[in-house]
C-alpha cells in the first residue's frame, strides 16, 4: 500500500460543477479526486444550468494565481451531457483553457500543448472509471511534456521555443486594444470602499471574513470563499444585503424559502428568521443590520453541511 501523500505533494485545488445530465459523473469524479494523493482540496459547487455551472468554476480558475509558491494550483472540472457546452462557456473567461476529453490521451495532449486547466467531461458518454483515468492523466501531465501528439518523444527545439512564449501570449488574449472593455474597480463605490480594508476572520464560520464599517446600526463588508457554509443562525435585528460579486444560496428556514443570489442581488432577512447559507463562488457582499450586530447559532457546521448537501441533491441544483 502506498504511503499517504505529504502536504507538499497535494498541489491542486479543484473546483467542480455540472448540469443535471452531468451530475452523476461529477459526483463520481469529485469522490475520486478527493482521494487522489496530489489533490489538496476539492470544492464541489453543485449543479446548475450547464452554462452557469461552467461559469461558476471558470470564475475561480480565472482569478490571477497566488504569488505564494506554497498555494495549490487551482484547476476546474465541468460536466454536462456532452462536455461541449460547459467547455464553451468556461472558455469565455480569461486564463481559462478548458478542453473536453474523451480519453486519457486527449488529457495528456491538451495538458502538454494547451496547458489545459479546466477538464470538461461528458456525463452521457464517459463512464466513471474512464473519467477517473482521464482525470489522473490530466493531473499527472505537465505543460509541454511528451505526449501522443509528439509521438511520445520530447518536443523539438522549435516547438519548445513556441511553448516558451505561449503562456504569456495566451493569457494576454483578449488584449487591451478595446476588444474586451473591462470595467475598472473604481466604477463601484462599495468596491472602492473595500480597498485597503483589513478584514477579521469570522471564527465560527471558516472561510469568512468581515470588516465592520459602522458600529450601530452595524454595517459591514463581508467576503466568503467558495464552498464555505454559514450554519443555521439568527440575529436580533433584521438585515439588508447586497451581493457585490459572487454567488450564494440562502435558505430561510423560518419562512421555508430559498434564494439564489448573484452580483447585484438584494435580500432582506427579518429579525429572528433562522437562515443558513452556502457560497458557490468566492463572494463579497455589503450588509446592514437594523441595530447592533449579533449572532446566535442554531446548528453546528457538520449538521449544516449535511443538510445543504441533501437539499442540493434533492433539488438538483
Amino acid at each position: 500500500m502506498a504511503a499517504p501523500a505529504s502536504t507538499a505533494d497535494r498541489r491542486f485545488k479543484i473546483f467542480a460543477a455540472a448540469d443535471g445530465f452531468g451530475q452523476p459523473l461529477k459526483d463520481a469524479v469529485v469522490a475520486h479526486l478527493r482521494a487522489h494523493p496530489a489533490v489538496a482540496e476539492v470544492v464541489d459547487l453543485g449543479v446548475d444550468k450547464y452554462y452557469s455551472a461552467a461559469a461558476a468554476v471558470a470564475r475561480n480558475v480565472s482569478s490571477p494565481p497566488s504569488s505564494d509558491s506554497e498555494e495549490p494550483e487551482v484547476r476546474g472540472v465541468v460536466v454536462c451531457g456532452t462536455g461541449a457546452g460547459v467547455s464553451i462557456f468556461a472558455n469565455k473567461y480569461p486564463r481559462v483553457y478548458a478542453t473536453h476529453c474523451a480519453s486519457p490521451a486527449d488529457a495528456v495532449n491538451t495538458r502538454s500543448i494547451n496547458a489545459c486547466n479546466v477538464l470538461a467531461l461528458s456525463g452521457m458518454a464517459t463512464p466513471p472509471d474512464a473519467a477517473a483515468a482521464i482525470a489522473d492523466a490530466w493531473l499527472a501531465t505537465p505543460f509541454r511534456a511528451p505526449c501522443p501528439a509528439s509521438g511520445g518523444a520530447p518536443w523539438p527545439e522549435d516547438i519548445q521555443r513556441f511553448f516558451d512564449a505561449a503562456p504569456g501570449e495566451m493569457a494576454a488574449i483578449p488584449g487591451t486594444d478595446g476588444s474586451a472593455a473591462a470595467v475598472p474597480d473604481s466604477a463601484c463605490a462599495i468596491c472602492c470602499l473595500r480597498k485597503g480594508m483589513e478584514f477579521e476572520p469570522v471564527g465560527i464560520m471558516p472561510g469568512g471574513e468581515m470588516r465592520i464599517v459602522r458600529e450601530s446600526p452595524t454595517s459591514a463588508y463581508v467576503r466568503f470563499k467558495a464552498g464555505s457554509v454559514e450554519p443555521a443562525h439568527h440575529h436580533t435585528f433584521g438585515h439588508d444585503l447586497v451581493v457585490i460579486k459572487g454567488k450564494k444560496k440562502v435558505w430561510n428556514l423560518t419562512k421555508k424559502e430559498s434564494y439564489d443570489l448573484v452580483d447585484g442581488d438584494f435580500l432582506f432577512t427579518p429579525a429572528g428568521d433562522v437562515h443558513r447559507v452556502k457560497y458557490l463562488e468566492d463572494t463579497e457582499f455589503f450588509i446592514r443590520w437594523d441595530g447592533h450586530w449579533d449572532i446566535f447559532l442554531d446548528e453546528d457546521l457538520d449538521t449544516a453541511r449535511s443538510a445543504i448537501d441533501a437539499e442540493l441533491q434533492a433539488a438538483g441544483k
